[in-house]
């Protein structure tokens, strides 16, 4: 028989035994699925990636066996972080086996897992270790003109012991490219969706190692008004997963990249910026626009930044607080005193150091200009709300609003509660919620205008006035403030580089309606840790400390030319309560920060 005649053979026997299998089959049925996949331990197969926008975790799968008492360790390269946590049989029964978190990208890693395995009532506990390769970490977005690398570059300046632990979400933009700016939502200017980047939104860990990164890729489209926007707000939720929002949606992931819920905002509210914060009771306060307006001179627009919604996790609104209402849109002796070349994200080099007038505002109502431009009355960006907390103690949210430098606290009712800010430019409606400034012996600060003596100081052009739970009663209020400086003093200095930032810790008596100074760290940095716009200062619990994120210090800026030479080259800081220094500061080199937080590892995989 020659090859020809061999070959053909094998052929009709393969035929042959096809024929007889799919007989069986078809007269007995399936006798049951058998799964296939290639295994490097003893139970299932490494998927990367399973939910496609966290490239550096992967899932151990089961193996058909039931996974209890799971830890996993991501042994650390030499000198590095170790990442190590509990994994809850909940969490083990989502995801189908072991998820991995926290795998270095470009690198062959080692993952140490033990667990107990059952199948048929018997269990065997078992300790092996995989090897796990992971792509080097890289943004398919990120690569045009301007840019130099997907990520930002990670300068460990000091680490003390005690903080060693810390892994940091990130929160950052890269630059906007050309097919960023093509959608216009509020004719005839946009409203937040003109604030349109890519997200750059990493965990590092106090090495300096980028330990999880974001492929946004299959939940952001510059190209779809409804997918597209600057993702911010990022909170860690008490079941450990992460909530947040960009453009014309409020979202919540879990840490290995599982949609728990992906929502478009109710169609009376457009353009989410800046803030989403968790309730105690299980709801969301989401910081959004009205999508309709009627002014008082009977004009219809789209407001901008000022309208707090309540929602549940249906996506239901319950509660919303409309602060062209509650406040007074026509304060603007901030207005007149912002400069122009730093108005948060919308950044104008050409611009610095310039105010508005009274007659610049008062042509905008002339001119019918409305849209994400300072000015005064709805429709206009004159409150710029940045944060928003709850007080479960009152039923009240506090928000802070950049355009009126205040931190301001609001009831159920409505109703103003307390002003943390200037007393200047207030009506007589609220003169008298405006707190007063007092020394740690509670003895009234001598203040002029918006200048006190003794070191305090009011919050300038604000990000994230958050209530220090832990700390605070239903009388006592400790506020976390990053002071971000801009206006000091309702004025510009008389050289830019005069100005500073800082993090600051309020204590406020609720009953006398007082305020105390009692923590703030910037000012002696200068101007160096000077950051015009976004930035977060956030108490955290779990070591007694203040995490800082200084998220646009450092630019390089010419004030000859009024250009800038750099991005921004962002400060994390992280001080032991009441300190003077740091114990945590790392520095980010060429990025754009908006804010970032410490990352809980054992929340995120102990969920029940």
């Amino acid at each position: 028989m020659d090859i020809r005649q061999t070959i053909l053979a094998g052929a009709v026997a393969f035929a042959a035994a096809a024929s007889l299998s799919s007989g069986a089959m078809a007269m007995g049925g399936a006798s049951g699925a058998h799964v296939t996949y290639p295994t490097t331990g003893k139970i299932g197969a490494v998927i990367m990636n399973p939910y496609k926008i966290a490239p550096l975790t992967a899932v151990i799968r089961n193996g058909g066996y039931v996974l209890t008492d799971i830890t996993v360790r991501i042994v650390p390269k030499e000198g590095g972080q170790e990442i190590k946590y509990k994994v809850s049989d909940a969490q083990a029964r989502t995801h189908g086996g072991i998820p991995v978190f926290g795998l270095y990208g470009g690198y062959r890693n080692t993952v140490e897992v033990s667990y107990t395995k059952t199948a048929f009532g018997k269990s065997e506990k078992v300790s092996e270790s995989y090897k796990i390769y992971a792509q080097p970490a890289s943004l398919q977005q990120a690569g045009y003109a301007g840019v130099r690398d997907s990520f930002f570059k990670v300068n460990v300046k000091k680490v003390d012991p005690e903080f060693k632990d810390r892994l940091i979400l990130v929160n950052n933009m890269i630059a906007a490219p050309a097919d960023s700016t093509r959608a216009v939502w509020n004719n005839p200017i946009g409203g937040a969706l003109e604030w349109n980047r890519y997200p750059q939104n990493a965990i590092i860990d106090t090495t300096g190692e980028i330990r999880w990164y974001m492929n946004p890729d299959p939940i952001f489209d510059f190209n779809d008004i409804y997918k597209a926007g600057i993702m911010m707000g990022f909170r860690q939720n008490k079941d450990g997963a992460f909530t947040w929002g960009y453009g014309q949606r409020y979202v919540k992931y879990d840490l290995m990249g599982r949609e728990i819920w992906n929502h478009r905002l109710p169609d009376g509210y457009n353009d989410f910026s800046h803030a989403m914060d968790p309730m105690q009771n299980g709801h969301y306060l989401v910081r959004v626009a009205s999508s309709d307006v009627k002014r008082p001179d009977g004009k219809h627009v789209r407001s901008v930044r000022d309208v707090i919604i309540e929602v549940d996790e249906n996506g239901v609104v319950v509660d919303e607080w409309r602060l062209f209402d509650i406040l007074d849109p026509y304060r603007d002796v901030v207005l007149k005193a912002l400069d122009q070349g730093a108005v948060c994200l919308n950044i104008d080099a050409s611009k610095a150091g310039q105010t508005m007038t009274a007659d610049q505002l008062a042509a905008q109502d002339k001119n019918d200009q409305f849209g994400d431009i300072v000015g005064s009355g709805a429709g206009r960006n004159w409150a710029h709300v940045n944060s928003v907390d709850y007080d479960p103690t009152d039923d009240s949210i506090i928000i802070s609003s950049r355009h009126q430098s205040a931190l301001i606290k609001i009831g159920r009712d409505k109703q103003v509660k307390w002003i943390m800010g200037s007393p200047e430019g207030w009506s007589d409606k609220y003169k008298d919620k405006v707190l007063t400034p007092v020394d740690k012996d509670g003895k009234p600060i001598k203040c002029e205008g918006s200048t006190c003596e003794g070191g305090f100081d009011w919050s300038w052009t604000q990000h994230t006035g958050w209530r220090i739970d832990s700390k605070s009663d239903k009388n006592i209020f400790y506020l976390s403030v990053f002071d971000n400086g801009d206006a000091r003093g309702m004025e510009q200095p008389p050289m830019p580089d005069m100005k500073y930032s800082r993090a600051v810790i309020y204590k406020i008596d609720q009953k006398k309606m007082t305020v105390e100074q009692v923590w703030e760290y910037g000012k002696e940095r200068g101007h160096e840790w000077y950051s015009p716009v976004t930035s977060l200062t956030e108490y955290m619990p779990d070591k007694d400390s203040v995490f800082v994120y200084s998220a646009t210090a450092g630019a390089a800026f010419n004030f000859k030319t009024g250009a800038f030479e750099s991005a921004p080259n962002p400060f994390i800081n992280e001080f032991k309560w009441g300190a003077k220094e740091p114990s945590l500061e790392i520095q980010l080199e060429n990025t754009s920060g908006y804010q970032a937080m410490v990352v809980d590892v054992q929340k995120a995989f102990n969920a029940k």
